[in-house]
């Protein structure tokens, strides 16, 4: 579904991305983890075409990314930025909708469209009339995954989505996240600094530090037949290393 070849990217004099190698599978899950700054972030950026490689290609569909087509390009692509990202000025249903009516889609469709997001992710209609600052986290964050989906597009990618949210909240969200990737069955990458998240929903970890890759594979891969020692020193540093596997089991 999207490749990254050859792929290099600086801010100034800080190197975000090194030469990364990266293909991403249809229809499966592939989280990307490591520390802060190691470029997570910037991969995402650079699947949509928010930011343009220095060195390499990007291709999602086959098709590379360019100006000339990256407008058309987005519309197969919903990203959840961190926080959510809605617009405080909109009611959640403005939100949602924002892109529909911008390309100019029939009201009844808009509105079949909300509702069945709205019943997807699990949220009360009553709410859709509420703005942002009536909303709490977890309920922002379910608006900011329907205004991603209302396109219906190819691919999905979170950038650490559920970061925000009190431990509860996000059990609950990761739960209903891990239903709704295997009821739509798209091709997702989602960014997490949480190896036990990344265990919960990965089909493919890829572990990423100072720019590079360092491994890519299934948890029990990762440690059981680490790359290189940082590999072990990032699993052992969460919490309950034991229990990663069985979670995503």
């Amino acid at each position: 579904m999207i490749h990254l070849l050859g792929v290099s990217k600086s801010y100034g004099d800080s190197l975000a991305l090194s030469q990364i190698d990266l293909q991403i599978d249809s229809r499966r899950t592939t989280v990307l983890i490591g520390p802060s700054g190691c470029g997570k972030s910037t991969i995402l950026r650079l699947m949509t075409g928010l930011v343009r490689p220095d060195e390499g290609r990007v291709l999602v569909r086959g098709e590379e990314l360019a100006a000339a087509n990256v407008l058309t390009v987005r519309r197969h692509i919903g990203y959840v930025i961190q926080e959510g990202g809605l617009f405080a000025h909109l009611a959640a249903r403005g939100n949602v909708v924002l892109m529909a009516r911008y390309l100019k889609w029939p009201r009844e469709r808009m509105e079949r469209r909300l509702l069945e997001l709205a019943e997807l992710v699990r949220l009360p209609r009553d709410l859709l009339e509420r703005y942002p600052a009536e909303l709490s986290g977890g309920q922002r964050q379910r608006v900011s995954l329907m205004r991603a989906l209302m396109l219906d597009p190819d691919v999905l990618l979170l950038d650490e989505p559920l970061g925000a949210l009190d431990p509860m909240v996000r059990h609950d969200l990761q739960e209903d996240l891990k239903r709704i990737f295997r009821e739509l069955n798209k091709t997702v990458v989602l960014v997490t600094h949480d190896m036990a998240e990344a265990a919960f929903f990965a089909d493919t970890i890829v572990l990423m530090r100072d720019g590079a890759i360092v491994q890519r594979g299934t948890i029990r891969e990762l440690i059981e037949r680490p790359a290189d020692e940082f590999v072990t020193r990032f699993i052992n540093a969460q919490r309950s290393p034991p229990e990663l596997a069985g979670r995503r089991a």
